[in-house]
This record gives C-alpha cells, sequence and structure tokens, in this order.
C-alpha cells in the first residue's frame, strides 16, 4: 500500500489532489503522501486513497471484485493518526474495513452491479471506509449502523470511464471517495445524527437496490471462516486485474514475450463476459484508458513485457507496434470462465499464426493471487521499485526496512 501511494502521489492526479488539498493544510493531523501538508481525515483519505487507487497496482479482493487496500488502510492511517490510535488498533480496523468492504460486494454480487455499470470499489468501499473510522473513534454497534446508513445514500460510482478515451481519471478518485465518504459518514453518527438501520439487508438496503440476487448469508461470518483480508490478489502488472490471467497465458503461448510479432495472424482471448463489453477500445487516449484497454495491455506487454508502468504514459500512447498489436486482439465470451467468475479472474489466449498453427493456454488463477501467490521477494522488489521511483534514495532504505521486517 505505501509503495503504490508513494509513487502515485508523485503523478499527476496525486499532485493535482494534493493541490485540492493544501487550501486545507493545518486543519488537522494528518499527512498527505508526498506533501508536507497537514489536514483532516477526510481530505487526507481522499487524496491518499486516490494515490494509491492511482497506479493500477493495489491489492484486489476477487469476490468482491474490489481493491480494499486503497480504501482501506489509507482511511485507517489518517484517522489513525487524528486519534492517535496504538499500531495495534490500526491494524484490527484495518482487518474490519476488509471484511467489510469484501463481504458488502460479495452479498451484494459484484459481477452483476459490474456489468450493469457500477464500479464495485467507488460502491462499497465507503461502507468499509466507516467500518475503519468507527472503530478507531471509540464508536458503539449503534452509531456504526448508523454510520452505514448515513453511506448508503452516498454510495455509488459509475464505469463509464471505461467507455472514455479521455475522461478517465475519476477511475482513480473512485479509492478516494470511499475513504472520504466513509469517514464523514463516521463522523456524522458521532455527533448525533441517525442513519437508517439495514444499510445493507433492508429492502431499500444496498444488496437490493444495486444487487438483482444478492446473498444476505455472505453478509455474516461463521467461527471457521477465515478473515477475507487473507483473501487478497497481489498485483504484478499495472493494468485492470482481469487481465492478468491473460497476460500469464500469452507469455506461456510466445514463449516469454519473445515470439516475433509478424509471426501472430490474430490473438483470440476467453473470459468473463465483461472482457468483451467493458475493455476493447482498442485507441486509449489516457494512461487509465491504456491500462483498462484489453488489446492494448496485451499489445505493450509483447512489445515492452508486462511489468513497464511507463508503456502506458500518454507519450506512448501511439506507438504503432503495440497498435499493431492491438489491431489483432480479439475477445469473446467463454462460459466456463464466466461462471467461475469473480471468484476465478480466468481466461485463456489462443494465437493463430501466419503458418498456419495454433497455441493455446488457459490459465484459471493468475500470478497473485491466493491460489498461485507472489513470493515475499517479489512484493519486496514491487515496493522498492515503486518507491525508488518516487523519492530518490529511499529504495534501498525502504528494502532494508522490509527486510527487517
Amino acid at each position: 500500500h505505501l509503495g503504490v501511494a508513494l509513487r502515485g502521489a508523485s503523478l499527476p492526479w496525486g499532485v493535482a489532489l494534493a493541490k485540492w488539498a493544501a487550501p486545507y493544510d493545518g486543519t488537522g493531523r494528518c499527512v498527505v503522501f508526498g506533501t508536507g501538508l497537514k489536514v483532516t481525515a477526510p481530505v487526507a483519505g481522499m487524496a491518499n486513497a486516490s494515490a494509491a487507487h492511482g497506479m493500477e497496482l493495489d491489492d484486489t479482493h476477487d469476490e468482491s471484485i474490489t481493491h480494499p487496500g486503497a480504501v482501506v488502510i489509507a482511511t485507517a492511517l489518517a484517522v489513525g493518526t487524528e486519534r492517535r490510535a496504538s499500531g495495534g488498533d490500526v491494524l484490527a480496523a484495518i482487518v474490519a474495513g476488509y471484511e467489510v468492504m469484501a463481504r458488502v460486494g460479495a452479498a451484494t454480487g459484484a459481477a452483476d452491479i459490474l456489468e450493469r455499470g457500477f464500479h464495485p470499489t467507488a460502491l462499497f468501499g465507503g461502507f468499509g471506509a466507516a467500518a475503519v473510522a468507527t472503530k478507531l473513534m471509540g464508536l458503539d454497534a449503534n452509531q456504526l449502523c448508523e454510520a452505514w446508513g448515513l453511506m448508503l445514500s452516498m454510495a455509488g460510482g459509475s464505469m463509464q470511464f471505461s467507455q472514455d478515451p479521455h475522461g478517465t481519471v475519476v477511475k482513480r478518485l473512485h479509492g478516494g471517495y470511499g475513504a472520504h465518504n466513509g469517514t464523514i459518514a463516521a463522523q456524522l453518527a458521532a455527533g448525533g445524527l441517525a442513519g437508517p438501520a439495514q444499510a445493507f439487508d433492508g429492502i431499500y438496503g444496498l444488496c437490493r437496490n444495486f444487487g438483482s440476487e444478492p446473498d444476505l448469508t455472505r453478509l455474516e461470518r461463521g467461527p471457521d471462516d477465515a478473515f477475507e483480508i487473507h483473501r487478497i490478489s497481489y498485483k504484478p502488472y499495472p493494468c485492470c486485474r482481469l487481465f492478468h490471467s491473460t497476460i500469464d497465458a500469452l507469455r506461456e503461448v510466445t514463449g516469454g514475450f519473445t515470439l516475433e510479432h509478424e509471426q501472430i495472424e490474430t490473438i483470440t482471448v476467453g473470459g468473463p463476459a465483461g472482457l468483451a463489453t467493458q475493455h476493447m477500445m482498442t485507441r486509449p487516449a489516457s494512461m487509465m484508458a491504456a491500462q483498462y484497454s484489453l488489446p492494448y495491455t496485451l499489445g505493450a506487454s509483447l512489445v515492452a513485457g508486462p511489468h513497464d508502468y511507463e508503456v502506458f504514459a500518454e507519450d506512448r500512447l501511439g506507438d504503432t507496434a503495440i497498435l499493431d498489436l492491438a489491431d489483432r486482439v480479439v475477445a469473446v465470451e467463454d462460459a466456463g470462465m464466466e461462471a467461475a467468475f469473480p471468484q476465478h479472474f480466468g481466461s485463456w489466449v489462443e494465437i493463430a499464426l501466419r503458418n498456419g498453427d495454433k497455441r493455446r493456454k488457459d490459465v484459471l488463477d493468475s500470478y497473485g493471487t491466493p491460489a498461485n501467490p507472489m513470493p515475499y521477494d517479489a512484493i519486496r522488489k514491487k515496493f522498492s521499485g515503486l518507491v525508488g521511483a518516487a523519492v530518490p534514495g529511499f529504495d534501498q532504505a525502504g528494502a532494508a526496512v522490509l527486510a527487517r521486517g
């Protein structure tokens, strides 16, 4: 989280949010990452959670299709700083926030709401943030329910950014909205403003308002259930989480991305329906649009490798080698992968070669998932690369701190 947040704070949208927060300097104790600003918890949450969600490298809870770390940890650090909380209390609040955000998303039916145009991180994040804030503020169970009731009327988040080549930066803000609004909801509840009960399971609660077939049993944690924070996937590649199995499969059928591009006739991808309906823009005009474009991402992976963040920069979006490959990408819905989604973000890749040969690879669980985890050294390398790019000279010191941990 700290790696993606610090790197995200140095990018244009992170810098813009720091400028937005600057007039509030001196109003609180909470740090805006990458600056000397000291602001209130909602303002810090907005800036820092957006920065953490601004790299397309933050963690994922697959079943709820959310990125809880950006929202939950940013809120915990902000409210924890404001309340002078202990490290143990901050960690407990983080676990609680992951649990709420993940279970609420799973109960509502994240795959369904995504296909109908709502972004799960934006829709569910505020409820996780409210749980974090109420816990750190020492509020009781009734006040927590009231905070959720207040948050219900603030919940939202459209996927329209996925259809727009320019107006995509709002997706970065979807982490910030949750941290900001969830903290505000907790503060209002603490001040005596009551929200409606049954924010999730009421007749007009979140699950029934947004879910077509909600599973309210997912709101309950059984005595033998693991905490949801243990069911998290980490991103090795700076793009939409849905593409990660596709990139792994592409690596296999191209011999580690070494196949000569001239040999490839077509690249067909089979997976959940959303690949074909929300991710097939071939000429993205912004970094976010490129990171959400399956054709561009696969072309970029073949040209520059899948780990290169800079290949998504706007000065690379006209790269003819990438676009030529992007034009050869076709996406189709695969019934089996659709049925497994979102518990598994699986897909397959089949390349047709100009000599008539075909190669196919199916990947159900990509690198970085609990079923195929990233080792600790890979996570440390990711952290060092992110922080080293944002804070020159900090790379070695940060790696040393992690090594001692």
